[in-house]
């Protein structure tokens, strides 16, 4: 299994877990919203931070765009909401010059084709091609073009539809992210298991994506291998939209990246030895012969 290359940092099996913070649609369409999000996601130690891109006009189906509902801005239709939240070059040029500034990579799940255009110019190290856009195959093949690595989550999807998105993208700089879409997810519904089911059967990196609202899947998912991790964070979870409920806090993604590095830190080697700070205590507990 290769490793990858995303920015300055090398993703793969013995290396460290490359840790992403999940913005996405969280920062409800306010620029200071997605600033402090980068800051706390920089402050707790994550490599990189990842936002949604989409073109209403593109993915919004036309059966939705006129529905109803209540937001921020009042009871207003889905298309206008969608519209709503969505930034554009000088918002994204910001967050780009605020990443920088604060040492963190960030990136985005394009849902359509123009989007992946939009966020290609910013140069960014990587795409992510979300668990509903999985059959989606000109998507897929508009992000592979992009020559850049792609994570791929793999909710909601089953192994023939996998089979066929990575004949698509081609296993070359190609991170599986194991996912359940449901959100948030009950720990029953996990399957960690499944991450060793992707590993096996295409010879990548995977890492795993979730929903839940705690901490220990996400640190189990590293111990059993999970090179990459995702969460979605937010400044507080009973704040408007879809995605909060299933966030992390700040506190809580400042304890999520601490437990992973000592998880990598308590896996060790494999070698089993004496430990030279246990000599003294063989010599002082054991019988001697």
């Amino acid at each position: 299994m290769n490793t990858i290359k995303v920015g300055p940092k090398i993703v793969g099996p013995d290396n460290p877990c490359f840790i992403i913070g999940e913005i996405g649609i969280n920062h409800i369409g306010d620029i200071e919203i997605a600033k402090r999000l980068i800051q706390i996601a920089a402050a707790a130690g994550c490599d990189a931070v990842k936002f949604q891109k989409r073109t209403p006009s593109v993915c919004v189906p036309m059966a939705q765009r006129d529905l109803m509902r209540e937001t921020p801005w009042g009871y207003i239709s889905y298309m206008d909401y969608r519209e709503r939240v969505e930034f554009g070059v000088e918002d994204y040029a910001e967050i780009d010059a605020h990443c920088r500034a604060h040492g963190v990579q960030w990136f985005a799940s394009c849902w359509d084709e123009p989007s992946v255009e939009f966020i290609e110019q910013f140069d960014v190290p990587c795409f992510k091609i979300a668990s509903a856009s999985l059959t989606d195959e000109a998507l897929l093949k508009r992000t592979r073009a992009t020559g850049r690595p792609v994570l791929l989550s793999t909710g909601m999807s089953t192994l023939k539809q996998i089979d066929r998105a990575v004949e698509i993208l081609g296993k070359e700089d190609l991170i599986l992210l194991h996912a359940v879409s449901t959100y948030p997810a009950r720990y029953d519904e996990l399957n960690l298991r499944v991450m060793a089911t992707l590993g096996d059967r295409y010879d990548v990196p995977v890492g795993y994506s979730g929903h839940e609202t705690g901490l220990a899947s996400t640190v189990a998912a590293v111990a059993l291998g999970a090179c990459v991790v995702e969460r979605h964070i937010t400044l507080d979870r009973s704040m408007w939209g879809s995605d909060q409920a299933a966030s992390l806090e700040p506190s809580g993604l400042t304890k999520l990246v601490r437990d992973i590095r000592l998880v990598e830190m308590s896996l060790g080697s494999p070698e089993k030895k004496v430990l030279e700070r246990e000599v003294p205590i063989v010599a002082r507990l054991r019988l001697q012969a």
